[in-house]
């Protein structure tokens, strides 16, 4: 992005700019959804933005714009190409190869974790971490898990059932850039390769994945206490990380870029997530991005 385009924000308030590494004089407040506004990047006494440098599919990224969304925080994003992304993520924080990367306040932070953790000590409100120590500890217990044990497993088994159809997997990485499309078509035959080696993809694995998920989606719904969310009775850092995690199971339409259309689906897989959206789990998880997925509060060109 040009550093003389104006561009637009989805809220009430009027702001200035947002320069990527310009010495940081202030952050912008938090943005109140509804209305609109324009910042002008040609200023340079504005605040620096955060930057979120992202894939567009990932659902760990999902975890971070949920949460900079859910908090009113204006941010940049920064789609990166597969395979690019890791020399990205390298060069910008020096021991991570992969997204999301958070840009804020001269450092950029990897890993979905540690960058929600530094979103919610910047920006605290709305609270993503409970407030007392038990619920603190059980939230971020469930966090963990989630990371953990569903993500890498999830992503897995996707992939499995999704890779021998480039027309279906470019498209999730490259919304709205035809020149990255055609890159990634032309080099799709390395990527496929590279990311089966990467991620350990075989069959084996992958049913071994699927019941990983299984298993997930069963603790997810032990969990669910009688005020509809994981811990207290609140959206908390455990709610959005299941259901960012589950993204996929949900296919619930606040998600922010385009899915492989149901139709679409190879039948095994959609089976499979069908089996899983009938569930008490799958419910909940679109019930969660209905009530507390925010649009978004990404900074994007304004149309000349």
């Amino acid at each position: 992005m040009s550093g003389h385009n104006a561009m637009r924000v989805e809220h009430d308030q009027t702001v200035t700019g947002g320069r990527v590494g310009e010495r940081r004089r202030m952050h912008p407040g938090p943005l109140t959804p509804g209305a609109k506004a324009t910042v002008d990047l040609s200023d340079r006494e504005h605040p620096v933005f955060p930057v979120l440098w992202q894939l567009q599919v990932s659902h760990y990224v999902e975890k971070v714009r949920w949460a900079l969304d859910y908090k009113r925080v204006p941010h940049i994003r920064r789609t990166l190409l597969p395979g690019l992304h890791l020399f990205t993520a390298r060069r910008l924080t020096g021991d991570t190869s992969t997204t999301p990367v958070l840009t804020i306040d001269g450092r950029s932070i990897g890993d979905s974790t540690p960058i929600i953790a530094a979103i919610e000590e910047r920006w605290p409100e709305p609270r993503l971490y409970p407030e007392d120590e038990a619920g603190r500890r059980r939230a971020l217990e469930l966090e963990e898990f989630f990371d953990e044990e569903l993500g890498p497993h999830l992503r897995r088994a996707f992939y499995h059932e999704l890779l021998p159809h480039p027309e279906l997997v470019v498209p999730l990485f490259t919304y709205g850039r035809p020149g990255g499309a055609r890159i990634l078509r032309a080099g799709f035959p390395l990527l496929r390769v590279a990311m089966r080696r990467r991620f350990e993809i075989s069959a084996e694995s992958a049913a071994t994945s699927r019941a990983k998920v299984v298993a997930a989606m069963d603790l997810l719904e032990r969990e669910i206490s009688a005020t509809g969310y994981l811990v207290g009775d609140s959206f908390t850092v455990a709610d959005l990380t299941a259901a960012a995690l589950f993204y996929g199971v949900a296919r619930s339409p606040e998600f922010p870029y385009p899915m492989v259309a149901n139709d679409d689906l190879p039948d095994s897989w959609r089976e499979f997530v069908d089996s899983l959206v009938e569930r008490p789990g799958g419910q909940w998880v679109t019930e969660i991005y209905e009530r507390h997925r925010a649009a978004s509060t990404e900074i994007a060109p304004v149309a000349a």
